[in-house]
């Protein structure tokens, strides 16, 4: 069965000189349980001819410019997640739902899986795809570094037998404890970290 993610997080990040849209202005208050509303103050008096406010002669403002934007949905099990921003489109994928223990071995659901991701990568007609392989920080570093790259090395085969477009270019890398999402003192957060990411350009809407 193809995996449904259903839980949605949207953050955005702006910079805005000038004035913003009503519709944005509007958009920005988030929603309060009833009781919890903020009390209202009195808005602070701005002087118009405050020399701070105004411009350097010959100074203009830059255009409204979107600096980035990310998209991160989750399934409710916390197995997958996917993450978007204006340039990538990013699928982690946690070590459990992949491989069985210390495996690189890719089990039926694990294909299944990778294979919703090749077809995303189709619809945005790429040519470079990353696949980056993690593990938390149990036993040595030199093991997670090995078995991080077999899995990434598996996953990457899978694509590539998906995909089938000797056009695709891939950066495969294991890179064991490093770069942890969640904190390793923590089974929980070990267990985040233990993970596949597979990065591709946004090319399409």
């Amino acid at each position: 069965m193809t995996p449904r993610l259903s839980l949605a997080v949207a953050t955005a990040t702006l910079l805005v000189l000038g004035t913003a849209p009503a519709s944005l202005a509007d958009d920005a208050t988030p929603s309060v349980p009833p009781g919890t509303e903020a009390t209202a103050t009195a808005p602070v008096e701005v002087d118009p001819n405050d020399p701070d406010l105004k411009l350097p002669e010959g100074g203009t403002l830059a255009e409204p410019k979107v600096l980035d934007i990310k998209q991160v949905v989750e399934d409710e099990s916390g197995d997958e997640r996917r993450e978007d921003t204006n340039a990538d489109v990013t699928f982690a994928l946690q070590a459990e739902v992949l491989f069985g223990k210390d495996s690189a071995k890719l089990g039926t659901e694990a294909k299944a899986r990778i294979a919703v991701i090749a077809d995303e990568i189709k619809k945005q007609n790429t040519t470079l795809v990353r696949v980056f392989g993690f593990t938390d920080n149990l036993g040595s570093s030199a093991h997670g570094d090995v078995l991080s790259k077999q899995r990434a090395d598996a996953v990457q085969a899978e694509l590539a037998g998906d995909l089938n477009d000797p056009a695709i270019t891939f950066e495969v890398r294991g890179y064991g404890e490093q770069y942890p999402i969640s904190d390793n003192s923590t089974e929980e957060g070990r267990k985040k970290n233990r993970r596949v990411e597979i990065t591709f350009p946004r090319t399409a809407g």
